[in-house]
């Protein structure tokens, strides 16, 4: 502000009987929605093919550790239960150890093939709780195989398809993880050149990605793109587009979280890119300002939360072009785990 106009505010203000640094202030500053502080940088972008990956760089906001639900039922650490309910399985955790289940993971076993549908954490030496699952297996109500009816014995993958994980995540609709499923099922079917359902159930999204020319054919995906995110010390998350469009971001509160779901995150991102490639579409380029933009974006719409189990929370923010899941922790003063960010449109 020249200093001319301040003598005559100062002037104004002296007729008026008003501080000077009133008008000060009300030219200086306006009201700004709160929205989530997220101090984030990126690199790359990194790309094999039509999939292309940002990773995010940021320090870690927790030193708590946690068990990831692969290790846990690989180290015989927690069980799984099947219920008879779709849309509901029990967990109970045996050891002293905190464990973090990613709504998406895939339990493989019980009469039916389940994804867990919303972000938990199951404390140490837990008892039987209840946790909300979809059925990604339409058709099969028994026994498979040499696999146990009454439990899930494994949980090497993730869902894939942004379609799919917006049916659990946000439709809250069974029909439609089904109806998602089946499409991902004859995407995939397409463009590995060959039948990815498995006589042993058909309608398993499971095998079908366990499928051996889906599994030949995501290889190439993950050789070129597993290392990048090793080789630095401060990645927290990274953002993924397909065919050149935004597709979605996972950002956790620690390196050495998203460190140990890697492996299963990017399986899952090199599945939906052989599902969604275009071979007569060339590839354009995504910019890291689009990327920024989007994740800025995401935070501003107002919040809504809910409760999970008394110590976690899922707090939701949604337009008509994003959405965000923030699953906060209570025992960690509300202290956010994991972020996720979908491209609706």
């Amino acid at each position: 502000m020249k200093s001319k106009h301040l003598v005559a505010i100062a002037f104004f203000s002296l007729l008026i009987g008003l501080p000077l640094g009133f008008f000060i202030k009300a030219t200086a500053q306006k009201p700004q929605e709160q929205v989530p502080a997220s101090d984030y940088t990126l690199s790359g972008p990194y790309t094999h093919g039509n999939l292309t990956v940002f990773l995010v760089h940021g320090k870690d906001l927790t030193n708590k550790t946690f068990l990831t639900l692969q290790e846990a039922l690989e180290q015989k650490k927690v069980r799984v239960y099947e219920t008879k309910d779709v849309n509901e399985l029990a967990i109970k955790n045996l050891s002293n150890q905190d464990i973090y289940v990613q709504a998406g993971d895939i339990v493989r076993g019980g009469e039916q093939d389940r994804m867990i549908s919303v972000d938990f954490i199951v404390p140490p030496k837990s008892g039987r709780m209840p946790i909300a699952a979809f059925c990604v297996e339409s058709g099969r109500w028994s026994k498979r195989g040499n696999e146990e009816a009454g439990s899930f014995g494994s949980s090497t993958n993730a869902v894939a398809m942004k379609d799919l994980k917006l049916a659990a995540k946000l439709e809250n609709s069974q029909q439609a993880v089904w109806k998602n499923v089946s499409v991902a099922q004859e995407k995939l079917s397409r463009n590995v050149g060959g039948n990815v359902q498995d006589g042993a159930s058909a309608s398993s999204l499971e095998l079908s990605v366990e499928n051996a020319k889906v599994k030949e054919t995501t290889a190439d995906y993950i050789k070129a793109l597993y290392g990048i995110a090793l080789s630095k010390r401060d990645v927290i998350g990274y953002v993924f587009a397909i065919n050149g469009h935004i597709n979605s971001a996972d950002v956790y509160a620690s390196r050495a979280l998203f460190v140990k779901l890697w492996p299963k995150l990017i399986k899952a991102s090199a599945v939906e890119a052989v599902a969604e490639l275009n071979k007569d579409v060339e590839v354009k380029p995504v910019a890291s300002e689009m990327v920024e933009s989007f994740m800025a974006e995401s935070e501003k719409p107002q919040a809504a939360a809910k409760d999970v189990t008394k110590r976690v929370k899922v707090v939701t923010r949604e337009d008509e072009k994003n959405v965000l899941f923030e699953t906060q922790d209570r025992s960690q003063k509300d202290g956010w785990v994991h972020r996720n960010y979908i491209k609706k449109q």
